[in-house]
């Protein structure tokens, strides 16, 4: 059922800027450049600029020439100030935070400027917006919000951890396996972005968006925020328990890289829609030359790259050796005796495979040969316990360690490790459909 709105668009118009408009007033209106604005204003601008941009999108705004940049302006707000509101948590959390070994000293500078400068940017944004609502016979509200309105976040007291949910420790430790091999394949994954150094402005034009963009982000985020809640869901961390200090370790990492991707996502997705390629006709670029006046882009892609996820992938690689220990100490292991691959040995390929399982689940598993042990998670030391196996022809070895990966090895030693007698690829059982 379909029902007529007899209010006007410029009527609705009106209503639906009113809220912003008054953020925007009071954006306008601070003289004090100390002001560093909380999570609640940045809250109310997220809101109401989505709300007007949703009215706008919904009524052709982006294809009107009249409408376009009133529109654009709130898409700019709303991304600056998702990526602000992101910013801000890592700031206010930051010293909560358990970061074993490493000192951040530069990085909380280096988040504080770049917060600074995503807040300049929409103080900057104010007065344009204001001037083209007035342009477009929008009614101003005749104040902002008072300064009150907008309290931060945090005070000086913190409420007494009295709530110890003590659970089956055998669940407790099938979940922090689990966790913990979600998280490293994670790490594995986004080891393909290698953000081990700072870019030139040239290399990071070189790269987004066609080698690493908002989608690409978006799923790391999203990966990474399902490891958090699963962790947040199923691990009991009790103040009382000794382990208690690793896993605030574990889930720190999860949290400030979580954050710091949603920050480069916002930023990727406003310079990747608002502000690179918007257009061909000259209202579009028009409109991308306004926006550009706001924040320079080099500075948004600048500050995705060279901050968010510089850091994302510091703060992965660090929390990998937290996973790792965490996941060695809680991985159920056993050992299992198998035999050794037909007539060519563990050459290159059966090492191979063996190497991956073992680096699928991320545990500890280790390559018995008599009396000495091997890394089964290298192909090289698989390899060496090959010369080994052939020089003193040993028939059997044991696999010691993680049991989800001895289990797989069970099943690949059952089909001659992938190889027929001639030494070529055979396909594999569908329970190893993650090696091919």
């Amino acid at each position: 059922m379909n029902i007529v709105c007899d209010i006007s668009f410029k009527e609705k118009a009106n209503i639906f800027s009113f809220e912003y408009l008054k953020c925007i007033l009071f954006v306008a209106e601070l003289n004090d450049d100390s002001y560093i604005f909380t999570k609640k204003l940045y809250s109310k601008l997220i809101t109401t600029s989505h709300i007007l941009e949703d009215f706008l999108d919904f009524h052709g705004a982006k294809k009107n020439k009249e409408w376009i940049l009133y529109r654009e302006l709130s898409a700019t707000i709303r991304h600056l100030a998702l990526a602000c509101y992101s910013q801000r948590h890592i700031l206010n959390r930051f010293k909560y935070y358990f970061f074993e070994e490493m000192r951040y000293e530069t990085f909380k500078l280096e988040a504080f400027d770049t917060l600074k400068i995503l807040q300049e940017a929409i103080k900057l944004a104010a007065p344009i917006v204001l001037k083209e609502a007035q342009r477009l016979q929008i009614l101003l509200p005749t104040t902002g919000y008072d300064l009150s309105y907008f309290p931060g976040i945090s005070s000086i007291q913190q409420l007494d951890h009295n709530i110890d949910d003590f659970n089956s420790k055998v669940q407790q430790r099938e979940n922090l396996t689990r966790i913990s091999s979600e998280f490293l394949e994670v790490v594995k994954d986004f080891e393909q972005l290698a953000f081990y150094e700072r870019y030139d402005l040239k290399k990071i034009n070189s790269l987004v968006p066609d080698q690493f963009n908002e989608v690409i982000i978006r799923r790391y985020e999203m990966l990474i925020h399902n490891i958090q809640s699963s962790f947040d869901s199923y691990v009991v961390n009790t103040k009382s328990s000794p382990e208690n200090a690793i896993l605030e370790q574990l889930r720190s990492h999860f949290s400030i890289v979580f954050h710091l991707l949603q920050v480069a996502g916002s930023l990727l997705h406003f310079y990747e829609r608002h502000l690179h390629d918007i257009g061909f006709k000259d209202v579009y670029k028009n409109v991308s030359e306004s926006l550009s006046s706001l924040i320079d882009p080099d500075v948004v892609l600048d500050r995705a790259v060279n901050f968010c996820l510089y850091y994302a992938w510091k703060f992965l690689s660090s929390g990998k050796a937290v996973a790792l220990k965490i996941l060695n100490e809680n991985m159920e292991t056993s050992i299992i005796e198998v035999g050794i691959p037909k007539d060519r040995g563990f050459h290159s390929r059966p090492s191979l495979l063996v190497a991956k399982i073992v680096q699928h689940y991320g545990g500890e598993v280790k390559m018995l040969v008599n009396n000495d042990a091997f890394d089964a998670s290298s192909v090289l030391d698989i390899q060496w316990a090959g010369g080994k196996i052939k020089k003193e022809e040993i028939e059997a070895v044991q696999f010691k360690g993680d049991i989800r990966a001895l289990k797989d090895i069970k099943i690949l030693s059952g089909v001659n490790y992938g190889e027929d007698l001639m030494g070529k690829g055979i396909p594999l059982p569908k329970e190893l459909s993650y090696l091919c």
